[in-house]
């Protein structure tokens, strides 16, 4: 019996997450946590029965509480909730499925812990990659991306050995506004922004595969999982979602990881890697699709994407700067605040405005957070 925890069990990953534990006999819920939907959480555990559960909110942690009286679980609430949840001596794996920062502190806890993680907060690496890499291997704990795009180079890198990545191929569907010009995006709204021609995700990852911001976070977590060079990881825009990402060997030989565009496949390989389970759904039908096709990516129009190569080059806490500065636009946005194309404008005013930190302690990439999120509001919050 696998025991897992879950952080963000009431997101995008952590519910499909909860439908690959559902059609199989052999894992067992142990925690979860959510941020405010206390409705669908508490549907979870009446279905899942887990030890410990944890919100964020103080009130709403006791209003869950008096909701489950009938249930034996442990309501926490708060970032030491977190840290309980991420560290219980029960679990064997954790998913972090969180969205944002929030997830650094627990991924911590956990490794510390002795804990797998099956990495779906990307933020985790953006930010501290630099203290996170090095944290596992010390403690020998083996990241586990569920990433689509780097679940895929991690399969494809499965029987590899001690050969040489060349290349990191990392594709990218182009999101709804492939081919736009910038006067075209200027009257795009966030309902446009929202229709994904392939997935189906949370809103933010949603608005940030719009702007390519996801693609360059992305390709920063790439550096981090794969410990190759900036300069060796090429995004490509493959608008049919079907090759997930492919790694190129020295000898020129380049290996695929394809499929449907469905999360639950990389979800389920991280959980139980590396072993390979039956999974309900569509299989890829090859002569269904008919063509596959590859473009370069609109970097000029798209300038999400090229400043995360600049984020990444600088290093240091400018990544940092980049996600935090992204997370308050795309709020922005998706309150209606500011314009579409404002986002990459808000990312770059911050990474201009920044103090250069070369290599931030924990503390200091959350003061760094704090100090983006304090610039847009005095700047661009109006």
């Amino acid at each position: 019996m696998i025991k897992t925890a879950i952080l963000g069990s009431t997101g995008s990953i952590g519910r499909q997450t909860l439908d690959i534990i559902r059609a199989n006999r052999d894992i067992e819920v142990v925690a979860l946590s959510a941020g405010r939907n206390i409705e669908l959480l508490e549907q979870q555990m009446r279905e899942f029965r887990p030890k410990l559960v944890c919100v964020w909110e103080e009130e709403r942690a006791k209003e869950l509480k008096e909701k489950t009286l009938d249930l034996n679980s442990s309501v926490v609430y708060g970032m030491d909730g977190l840290l309980e949840l991420a560290a219980m001596e029960e679990s064997e794996i954790l998913v972090t499925a969180i969205v944002g920062m929030l997830g650094i502190r627990p991924t911590i806890a956990a490794i510390k812990a002795g804990k797998k993680i099956a990495l779906a907060n990307k933020e985790t690496l953006v930010t501290a990659g630099h203290l996170i890499m090095p944290l596992a291997k010390e403690y020998k704990v083996p990241i586990l991306p569920v990433d689509s795009e780097h679940s895929a180079i991690f399969q494809s890198l499965q029987g590899a050995g001690e050969n040489r990545i060349h290349k990191i191929l990392l594709t990218a569907s182009g999101g709804p506004f492939r081919g736009m010009g910038r006067e075209e995006l200027s009257r795009m709204q966030v309902e446009d922004a929202l229709k994904h021609p392939n997935w189906n995700m949370g809103q933010k990852i949603t608005i940030d595969s719009s702007t390519l911001v996801n693609k360059g976070l992305e390709v920063m977590e790439a550096k981090w999982l794969f410990g190759v060079d900036l300069d060796r990881i090429q995004v490509v825009v493959h608008p049919q979602s079907v090759v997930h990402s492919a790694v190129e060997f020295e000898d020129g030989a380049v290996i695929a990881q394809l499929g449907t565009p469905d999360m639950h496949l990389p979800i389920q390989y991280a959980l139980y890697y590396p072993h390979r389970r039956e999974l309900p759904g569509k299989r890829l039908d090859l002569f269904e699709i008919g063509n596959l096709t590859f473009e370069k990516p609109d970097t000029e129009t798209f300038r999400g994407l090229s400043l995360a190569y600049e984020a990444m080059r600088r290093g240091g806490n400018i990544p940092t700067v980049y996600n935090a500065a992204n997370e308050k636009a795309v709020s922005l946005f998706l309150a209606r605040k500011i314009r579409y194309p404002e986002i990459t404008e808000i990312i770059e005013a911050c990474m201009e405005h920044a103090s250069y930190l070369v290599s931030p302690n924990l503390e200091e990439i959350l003061e760094t957070e704090a100090e983006a999120y304090d610039y847009i509001e005095k700047n661009f919050n109006s």
